[in-house]
């Protein structure tokens, strides 16, 4: 089974890239959405998380992500905890939905993770997809987002690998500036060749 792991830095359309893989039929994790079930009232993750960061532990019993990310996100020590939580336990979800599908035999299967490259993930990855748009276009679609500030998406870029490095690092490279119709052309292109692959580039996760 061919595992590819796909990402992108914030506003490239990673998450768009994403479900257009669903769209061509091939099945996606997505580490976000498993944070977020995580997380969830009654979530594995719900209890150690608000026993690290009481104060994030919302009414309705889930994780309150907003105040959990003020928490964090300019505490390093305090993300390392956070982290140190939640990536086991998206491995373990994620090795759950491999076994799942490799044992549907799927040919192929994507892994959404937006900081693939950052943890080291690409090792785990057949083959690595970058969905990449101009740094124009980039930051006009951050600072769209609610609550998105120029200081804001400039302390996350400061987290994230460059985008030009990314692009270097990548098996492949969906360009995200011209439409859905030129990214699904990359993303054809892509499962094509992935077709061709010997079978030692599946990963035995």
């Amino acid at each position: 089974m061919i595992i590819l792991g796909l990402t992108g830095s914030i506003a490239m359309g990673k998450s768009t890239m994403a479900q257009q893989f669903r769209d061509e039929g091939i099945p996606v994790h997505d580490a976000d959405q498993a944070v977020h079930d995580l997380m969830a009232k009654d979530g594995k993750a719900t209890p150690l998380v608000a026993k690290q960061f009481p104060s994030a532990l919302g009414q309705n019993g889930a994780i309150d992500r907003p105040t959990l990310g003020r928490l964090v996100f300019n505490d390093g020590s305090a993300r390392q905890a956070l982290e140190a939580i939640l990536h086991p336990l998206v491995r373990q979800d994620r090795d759950s939905w491999l076994k799942h599908h490799r044992d549907q035999q799927a040919w192929c299967v994507g892994l959404d993770v937006p900081l693939l490259f950052e943890t080291g993930g690409e090792k785990e990855c057949s083959a690595t997809v970058v969905a990449s748009a101009s740094a124009y276009q980039q930051r006009r679609r951050a600072l769209a987002r609610p609550g998105m500030t120029e200081d804001r998406l400039n302390a996350i870029l400061q987290l994230q690998m460059p985008d030009a490095l990314k692009r270097q690092k990548a098996d492949f490279i969906v360009p995200t500036d011209y439409g859905r119709r030129v990214s699904r052309f990359y993303i054809q292109q892509c499962l094509q060749q992935c077709r061709a692959f010997p079978p030692n580039l599946s990963k035995p996760i």
